[in-house]
């Protein structure tokens, strides 16, 4: 089983070790929206439901937003993404993550799409 689900939505989350969920945007996303020059991040402590957004991104193309793929309670926000917006262009995965999620239900984890899954939906677009 991998610790990453995907949204089609093009938001990548990754189970951690002790049970939080890391949220960021998948490379296609990033590519989508072209050069990231602005994001808003969530309150720290803010409960969330599925669906609520997030964070608000800007970019030369476009200005879009991050849904908030589960219920939960945002426990930790990237503060680097600030100053290096950038950060999202160049590591989607890595550097570039938006927020950490304390989730409320695990098995809502398990249903969204596995990374296979996403690539068949992508190469459907």
């Amino acid at each position: 089983m991998s610790n990453v689900r995907v949204t089609e939505e093009h938001a990548w989350l990754r189970l951690e070790d002790d049970g939080s969920v890391t949220v960021g945007i998948t490379a296609y996303a990033q590519e989508q929206l072209g050069d990231i020059v602005f994001i808003e991040l969530p309150q720290v402590g803010q409960t969330v439901s599925s669906g609520d957004e997030a964070a608000v991104i800007e970019s030369v193309k476009a200005a879009g937003d991050v849904s908030v793929p589960l219920n939960g309670t945002i426990l930790e926000v990237n503060e680097k993404l600030a100053a290096a917006p950038e950060l999202v262009n160049s590591d989607p995965f890595g550097e570039g993550w938006f927020f950490r999620l304390e989730i409320e239900d695990a098995s809502d984890f398990e249903a969204l799409m596995s990374e296979d899954d996403y690539r068949e939906f992508i190469a459907g677009l």
